[in-house]
């Protein structure tokens, strides 16, 4: 009797993904969170999702959530793309795991600062140069060195057969 072990390595492969895409995701949106409520001058992201949200549901011809519904909507859509996006750090080979999740964050981290604008969507309210921005892109960063160290300490775990 033969095990199918190339089946086991892949579904590894994509926790190892997930995982550490949720990790980063987490780590992200608690910074955003922490920070809109302490620091005047917080990155304000979840403000940047919500007119996305809204914006996006307006062109299908919908109706946007308001308040808490919208905000709560919002959260959760970044929590999910956040996670589908960070995935790509557990995707990558073990020995460029933290190089993948360095670059990859301060691409997010950029991305986040230059497009909003760009795409229609303002600048982050409350937003004052260079501190915003270097927290965006420090924040996001951080998001996919998170990413990195829970791929890392999934690699660690020990195997179940």
């Amino acid at each position: 009797m033969r095990k199918n072990y190339g089946r086991a390595r892949s579904r590894r492969g994509t926790s190892r993904a997930l995982g550490s895409g949720v990790a980063g995701a987490l780590v992200l949106t608690g910074l955003h969170e922490a920070a809109r409520r302490l620091l005047p001058h917080a990155p304000r992201m979840d403000v940047i999702g919500e007119r996305a949200l809204s914006r996006s549901l307006h062109a299908l011809g919908r109706r946007s959530p308001r308040g808490g519904r919208l905000f709560a909507a919002t959260l959760a859509g970044e929590l999910f793309s956040n996670s589908l996006y960070y995935s790509m750090v557990g995707a990558a080979s073990r020995s460029r795991t933290v190089q993948a999740g360095l670059l990859i964050g301060l691409a997010a981290g950029v991305g986040a600062v230059l497009l909003p604008p760009l795409i229609g969507l303002g600048k982050s309210p409350g937003s004052k140069a260079p501190l915003t921005p270097l927290l965006t892109v420090a924040w996001y960063t951080a998001g996919g060195l998170a990413a990195a160290a829970a791929a890392r300490l999934m690699d660690d775990e020990p195997q179940l057969a």
